[in-house]
């Protein structure tokens, strides 16, 4: 057997294996202290998405404290609700006006008649079509 096809081989691993602890030395594992202040970094920079993969992070306001009083806000969602204007809890369908559902336009007797009416001059559909 010669020589150089023995040492090319050699030399290969032995670039494998450098390389190997070369990679494994960059992505070196982080402490959980480490971990613990990047993430409390990201999340005093606002940069943490919500729980629940809410949507993206968006940049605080620069604002200090709120523009409302407690006692602003509470009136003027006392309000809303009076005018039945706000909507249900989990995100349901917007508010309808109150007068808009204010009832049937037709009464009971009316309907029938019409339903008659239809029925005499055969413009119902059979019952399941």
């Amino acid at each position: 057997m010669s020589l150089k096809p023995v040492l090319m081989a050699t030399i290969a691993m032995a670039a494998t294996l450098t390389w190997q602890s070369v990679a494994a030395q960059a992505s070196a594992p982080v402490s959980r202290e480490q971990r613990k202040a990047e993430t409390a970094a990201a999340n005093k920079a606002g940069e943490l998405t919500p729980a629940g993969g809410g949507a993206a992070p968006v940049a605080k306001s620069t604002a200090k404290g709120p523009t409302k009083s407690r006692e602003q806000t509470k009136s003027e969602t006392a309000a809303a609700n009076r005018a039945g204007e706000l909507t249900p809890a989990g995100g349901g369908a917007a508010p309808v006006s109150k007068t808009a559902a204010s009832g049937p336009t037709k009464t009971r007797e009316q309907r029938k008649a019409e339903t008659m009416e239809a029925k005499k001059k055969g413009e119902l559909r059979p019952p399941g079509q």
